[in-house]
Parts: C-alpha cells; structure tokens; sequence
C-alpha cells in the first residue's frame, strides 16, 4: 500500500508579494527551497493562515537569499502581501520506505529567514506551548 506523506514544510513564511498578471506559480527564494528540499516546478499546497485559503501550486525559484515568497496568477487573489502562510509539500511511500523518514520542516522569521530546522515533533511541541500561535 502507498501512503500520502508530509516530505516539506516552510513554516509561517510572509508573503512578499502578489502578481496577478502571471503565469500561475508560488515564486519561493532559492536558498529556502533547497533548505526545505523543494524542487523547481514541485508541487505544494499554500495554507493561508490570515484568511483560511487552501491552494495548490507549483515553485519556482527567486532571487538567492531575497527571502522572496510570492504569489503569481490566480493565486495571487488568495493572499495578500504580509499574509502569513505554511507551504508544504508531500511524497508517496510504501511500507518498507517509512523506517527512519522524517520530513523536513524549516522555520522561518518574519524576514522569511530560517530559524533552524526542526524535528516534526519539536514543531508540534512548540506551537502545545504556545511559541508560535498566539494565546488567548
């Protein structure tokens, strides 16, 4: 059996810009896709978190080190500079590739700069204790 998996995710990133009249695409700065061991033209869903928009797209690479995550086309009505979103990204495994997979999750600052890439369990202990979703 083959089995849908999580294999990336940049987490909290800003959104940088939106480019209506584009050819549809997520543009992500280069250094943070290879961080986050996302290829050019991969496929990735965009979770808005300010308006609760869930859309799929492809990547292609920005400048090295703008910290650049824009939204190109359609997408582009989805999200507003400054929105806050998680870009993730999936695999397909089966049975015998589970043992010792991890997906890779890259944090990042409101610069869109990584913090540092933590295990999947740290990032769901951090947003328990409340480091990255606001309290109440």
């Amino acid at each position: 059996m083959i089995r849908t998996f999580l294999k990336s995710k940049i987490h909290r990133a800003r959104v940088t810009g939106v480019h209506l009249d584009y050819e549809g695409s997520i543009t992500i700065d280069r250094s943070l896709m290879a961080r986050a061991n996302i290829a050019e033209f991969e496929q990735v869903e965009v979770l808005n978190i300010n308006n609760g928009a869930r859309f799929t797209t492809y990547c292609i690479k920005g400048e090295e080190g703008s910290g650049t995550i824009e939204l190109n086309g359609a997408a582009a009505r989805l999200a507003c500079k400054g929105d806050i979103v998680i870009i993730v990204s999936y695999c397909q495994l089966d049975q015998q590739e589970l043992a010792g997979f991890k997906p890779t999750i890259v944090c990042v600052n409101e610069y869109n700069r990584p913090k540092q890439s933590l295990p999947p369990e740290a990032v769901i202990t951090a947003l328990k204790e409340g480091t990255y979703a606001h309290k109440h």
